[in-house]
């Protein structure tokens, strides 16, 4: 097995899409057990992610022997086995980094995480709620981060959701097009989640005068690169829209969490979860992130 194969049987290049949900959590939280270890949270969420990647492969291997012949297991380039004892052990690590990390608070939310995360990859990713169980796990990823005081992150939690959600509603027409009022639904949820998220920033009271600017510019941001993108889908609902839209919505992570620790006043970090974009777009040339 080539390091290559691994990196395209997780979508690695998408997991820089995670570290910002655990991080705009962890902006939103109270102090509490693990906190000083927060910045490691994302490191668990990552292992989760790349589990689910792996999982959702050996799971549509069949599938994939006919719509998707160059990914790895149909291509044998990865055998069935190895991807589901790949998927296994990295499930195992970010439980266990997360427990390390915030104790028994954050196991409390990873396991549920992990058990969706399996769920859907199984039995949920095609059924008529299937965006809806995936959102949940990446609501549930922000969460995490906020493992001490859980209900004080809602906000992001929800934007982050719903944004899932349309990403993985769209998503679905990646092999054989999608209609284009289902992209205009997903349009429009991306500009109220974006207008959401610039309320909410430019309303803050506790932020200053600069993350206030910076929220609300990243939460505009948002709503250009990601709202045209699928705009574009809704207009042309060929399999070629469907899927730069998706790789567009996967990047848009980025200024979605951005635009949440800015609003707190983590501007290095908003900065840095941006700045994973460039990298993101530039990696998603070599390896596909869906």
């Amino acid at each position: 097995m080539r390091l290559g194969d691994l990196v395209e049987l997780t979508r690695a290049p998408a997991a820089l899409s995670i570290p910002g949900d655990a991080w705009s959590g962890a902006a939103h939280a109270t102090a509490g057990p693990g906190a000083s270890r927060g910045w490691a949270m994302p490191l668990a969420s990552t292992c989760l992610y790349w589990s689910g990647m792996a999982f959702n492969d050996w799971c549509d291997r069949r599938v994939d022997a006919e719509e998707r012949p160059e990914r790895p297991i149909p291509s044998g380039r990865i055998a069935p086995g190895a991807a589901l004892g790949i998927a296994a052990g990295l499930g195992a690590a970010g439980l266990g980094i997360a427990t390390l990390v915030g104790g028994r608070s954050a196991l409390a939310i990873g396991a549920p995480l992990a058990v969706m995360v399996v769920a859907y990859d199984a039995v949920a990713k095609d059924a008529a709620l299937g965006p809806v169980a995936m959102a949940s796990t990446r609501g549930l990823d922000v969460l995490l981060g906020a493992h001490a005081s859980p209900a004080s992150a809602w906000q992001p939690a929800l934007a982050v959701t719903a944004h899932t959600a349309g990403l993985t509603w769209l998503s679905r027409g990646e092999v054989h097009g999608t209609r284009p009022a289902v992209a205009a639904a997903v349009t429009a949820g991306t500009l109220t989640v974006a207008a959401a998220t610039a309320h909410v920033a430019h309303h803050d009271r506790e932020a200053g005068r600069v993350a206030r600017l910076a929220g609300v510019g990243l939460s505009a941001a948002y709503a250009v690169v990601v709202g045209r993108a699928q705009a574009r889908a809704a207009l042309d609902p060929t399999a070629d829209a469907a899927r730069t839209a998706t790789r567009t919505g996967i990047g848009g992570f980025s200024l979605l969490q951005g635009a949440w620790l800015a609003r707190r006043g983590r501007l290095g970090a908003a900065a840095a979860v941006v700045g994973a974009g460039p990298a993101y777009r530039a990696l998603s040339r070599h390896w596909s992130p869906t």
